[in-house]
């Protein structure tokens, strides 16, 4: 039988303070949709805030469940937003189905519960998170709308997303996974490097809800630019091989294999090195964009726009030279996020500020590449950053998921956010504070419990 839980109390927002906060649950448990690009993706989080835990949890939150299904993208030719859509449709629901019977059993002591599909008498969830946006909005619809429909039927409160928030806050999710202590790490603040297919950002976040931008891209994002420059570059037996749209990574696989060829792309280890990279003996050079300023800007559109213009000049390009070309583009391309990265400190060390960041992380889809970590960590060292550390989540959750999600939604009901029902989806959002929407909490729909 459905026990109801009365309706949430709809409320004004006001603004929130680190002593505004809403004081921890001693458990919480949510289940989370993830559905902004071509990822269906549902997850189960439980979290204890008191003293005392499950003897069989390593961390203080434990994943129940946690899948996705990504569209088949037929064409290869990357994400095609209808046939994203349509996986969505079919699989969504199916997924939802399946992970009801990982829900925890109720212990019929007041809690709120329901009978799942094996016949045992289960939890229902305290809020349903679910992606608000960014992405692409039907696919976002038909997750948010499938999240309202589950909130209404168990009477409980949503808590809609902000994507890169929930990226940003992966390493956190990590820590209480893994580590029995209450507070999350890293702790507020830090610089964090998004990076990903759809979007290239750095910030400087103070809070949870507070995020300032201090470079994003003029363009393209540097995950779209790899897998066009891997559609390119990689030998068509390789393309033929591949079983999803992921070129940028197969491209860096192809170019750097194994950890022993890292050292074939020269690190850039004074700022001068990104400047006027000379002709190879191939007649051709790629350059670092924006090698000559200082702006806080990506740039990623002229890398395959050069690469176009190389192949198109040499239709048989050697397999000598095709490695070459594709060690260059990934090096280039990290070589301008470092070289950002490495302005923002230098910026940060000139101000002689008392709160120094001395944390970086790195999200996002393209932040599984073990090239780029280990090529981050190699040119800080060598430009004098050595001392400031660096925090990957695992590769499993850098890519879309809804795990993200759940421990997101998770740190903004603790907080004493929630969602109304009458929201919808929103293509762009942004994660700066003193941007025109204002930020994750600038647009309609919050309200404080």
């Amino acid at each position: 039988m459905l026990r109801r839980l009365p309706r949430p109390r709809h409320a004004v927002i006001r603004p929130l303070t680190r002593c505004g906060a809403s004081p921890q649950r001693r458990q919480l448990l949510t289940l989370a949709i993830e559905t902004s690009c071509d990822d269906t993706c549902v997850a189960i989080l439980e979290k204890h805030g008191g003293t005392s835990m499950p003897d069989d949890w390593p961390g203080r939150a434990r994943l129940h469940f946690h899948e996705k299904i990504t569209a088949a993208n037929t064409g290869k030719g990357g994400i095609h937003p209808l046939e994203a859509l349509d996986s969505h449709r079919m699989n969504l629901a199916a997924l939802i189905q399946r992970s009801m019977g990982s829900l925890p059993p109720s212990n019929g002591r007041g809690q709120q519960s329901m009978v799942g599909p094996d016949g045992v008498s289960r939890k229902i969830p305290d809020f349903v998170a679910v992606t608000r946006g960014p992405g692409m909005r039907s696919n976002l619809s038909c997750g948010l709308d499938t999240a309202k429909g589950l909130a209404t039927a168990w009477r409980i409160p949503m808590v809609g997303v902000h994507h890169m928030q929930a990226h940003a806050l992966t390493p956190r999710l990590v820590h209480a996974l893994n580590n029995r202590s209450s507070d999350p790490q890293p702790v507020f603040p830090f610089f964090n490097l998004l990076v990903s297919g759809g979007h290239t950002m750095l910030l400087h976040s103070t809070f949870l809800t507070s995020h300032a931008i201090l470079a994003s891209s003029i363009d393209n994002a540097i995950g779209d630019c790899l897998d066009k420059c891997g559609r390119w570059i990689l030998p068509a037996d390789v393309l033929a091989s591949t079983n999803d749209t992921a070129y940028g990574k197969h491209l860096s696989n192809y170019a750097f294999p194994t950890p022993d060829t890292f050292k074939q792309y020269p690190l850039p280890s004074r700022r001068r090195d990104e400047l006027d990279k000379p002709v190879n003996e191939y007649g051709w050079s790629l350059q670092v964009p924006l090698s000559k300023s200082r702006d806080m800007s990506f740039s990623f559109a002229g890398i395959p726009s050069h690469v176009e213009r190389v192949l198109t000049k040499k239709p048989n390009i050697s397999y000598d030279e095709r490695l070459l070309l594709a060690r260059t583009v990934i090096g280039v391309s990290f070589e301008h996020l470092a070289s950002r990265i490495c302005l923002a400190l230098d910026q940060q060390a000139q101000t002689r500020s008392d709160r120094a960041i001395d944390t970086l992380v790195v999200s996002g889809g393209v932040a599984a590449n073990a090239f780029l970590r280990w090529f981050l960590r190699e040119t800080l060292n060598a430009r004098g950053y050595g001392s400031v550390q660096l925090v990957f989540p695992p590769v499993e959750l850098c890519t879309d998921n809804a795990a993200m999600i759940a421990w997101a939604g998770m740190e903004m009901y603790e907080a004493g956010w929630r969602t109304s029902f009458d929201v919808s989806a929103v293509r762009k959002w942004s994660m700066d504070t003193s941007a025109e929407d204002g930020g994750i909490l600038g647009l309609g729909g919050w309200y404080q419990a």
